[in-house]
């Protein structure tokens, strides 16, 4: 119901002109549009990068909506006169319009249950399509500057009503469109983002028809400005309520909240550490991991890599867009190995990491409000770490057959796993082609080199 009032106030203000008030105050038409072109650059920016950590295309589709919506009222704020230039530019003044009506195409685009497949595409391509964005807005700055074709000349009023109905009009409809299309996601998918959504699209729409009704100036003309603010306010104030690194879930594509794909974990613990934090004290056990992971650096393998206590885990293939995830997963524990034993040389009295890599299909999402992987292939990496001596990467079947020829690994046979009725063939991977022996090992001219895939 209170979203209806902007359309109340706009149909009373139209039906008694008298009550239209003309208000031309320069600055405060400058800073609000200023204000709403700041804001989606921010968010722009923010929903690109978790798209991006995500492989989310919905999420980057939004952002692109945001990106436009940034370009174009910034241009629309230089038209304030005696800003930029002393008189009103065509380009300029229609802008936002402009602006908004690419946003719409890029809010119904949203909309669209892509799979994971397309998603995956559409991500791939994000650069160029940002590049693209990027250059249109430049383009309509530069023909606007230049007054170029029908941005040449002011308009006859009956002129520049019917150009800004062409605009607003498709406008009003995709606005229309996409919150019809994400209230069914939010009746699916219960989240204050998605309401949040619904709301500003209706906002949005609301600013659209304003646009095209309202008189320069008049009370019309500065509602659709404060419709347009408040709609991105909306958005921004919900999203900061949610989680740090998981405030847009609610957006997220169904395959990106939480789907099957094969994953290569990777796990990392202290061993003895449990009795040598008893003996020390807890400021330096802290001391210590605090030691070995600065070292280590596992952001540089996995950026989202937690911290489990007195280990490690991270996860490879959490977009699902990495064929090689089981190899990289394998190198970055090696070198992972590598780096806490320069440490432990350093520290010969620290307890010292052993480590493990499986791979197999687990569910991806979000549970708890973290972005992680689950299933039976993780519980196994966590069970092969245990069979790891100090300085080893103990590895499962799945992931040893994905290494390439040239991979050195010994067999330590099939071995007894908690929760496993039988038995699990493991390896101890000593080099990976063109890598160092690993730690912990000496050259054995019997150690069997990995065949290529052979199960």
């Amino acid at each position: 119901m209170l979203l209806a009032l902007p359309l109340v106030a706009l149909g009373a203000l139209l039906a008694a002109p008298g009550a239209d008030l003309l208000w031309e105050h320069h600055p405060a038409h400058f800073w609000l549009v200023l204000a709403a072109a700041a804001l989606n650059v921010v968010l722009a920016v923010v929903t690109s990068e978790a798209a991006r950590r995500r492989g989310d295309a919905r999420l980057f589709l939004i952002s692109l909506a945001f990106l436009s919506g940034a370009g174009f009222l910034g241009l629309h704020a230089l038209a304030t006169p005696g800003v930029l230039l002393d008189t009103p530019n065509q380009g300029f003044v229609v802008a936002t319009p402009v602006g908004l009506l690419l946003a719409g195409l890029f809010a119904v685009a949203s909309s669209l249950d892509l799979s994971v497949s397309t998603s995956l595409r559409v991500m791939r391509r994000s650069r160029i399509l940002q590049l693209a964005l990027l250059a249109v807005i430049a383009a309509w700055g530069i023909a606007s500057l230049a007054e170029l074709g029908p941005l040449e000349r002011q308009l006859e009023p009956n002129q520049a009503e019917s150009r800004v109905w062409a605009v607003a009009g498709p406008g009003l409809v995709l606005y229309a469109l996409a919150s019809a299309r994400y209230l069914r996601l939010l009746r699916r998918r219960r989240a204050p983002l998605l309401l949040a959504t619904v709301v500003a699209f209706v906002l949005l729409a609301e600013a659209m028809l304003a646009v095209a009704l309202a008189r320069n100036w008049h009370a019309t003309w500065w509602e659709w400005h404060l419709l347009m603010l408040a709609a991105f306010v909306v958005v921004a104030v919900t999203a900061r309520q949610g989680s740090s690194r998981e405030r847009f879930a609610a957006w997220y594509l169904p395959g990106t909240a939480g789907s099957v794909r094969e994953v290569s974990v990777v796990f990392a613990d202290l061993q003895g550490s449990t009795a040598w934090a008893e003996r020390e004290g807890p400021e330096a056990a802290a001391a210590v991991m605090d030691g070995y992971i600065r070292h280590i650096g596992p952001e540089r393998y996995d950026e989202e890599w937690s911290l489990i206590g007195d280990g490690l885990m991270l996860a490879f293939n959490r977009r699902g867009d990495d064929p090689g995830h089981a190899l990289r997963a394998v190198g970055a524990a090696l070198e992972l190995q590598r780096r806490a034993g320069e440490v432990a040389e350093r520290e010969p009295d620290w307890p010292k990491f052993r480590a493990s890599v499986n791979t197999g299909p687990a569910r991806v999402g979000v549970v708890g409000g973290a972005y992680t992987p689950l299933g039976d292939a993780v519980n196994l990496a966590a069970r092969l770490e245990g069979e790891a001596d100090v300085g080893q990467v103990v590895i499962g079947p799945a992931t040893y057959r994905e290494l390439p020829d040239g991979t050195e690994a010994r067999p330590l046979g099939g071995i007894r796993v908690k929760g496993k009725e039988a038995p699990v063939e493991a390896y101890v991977v000593l080099r990976l082609p063109g890598q160092e022996l690993g730690r912990g090992e000496r050259p054995d001219n019997q150690k069997p080199e990995h065949d290529g895939g052979a199960g």
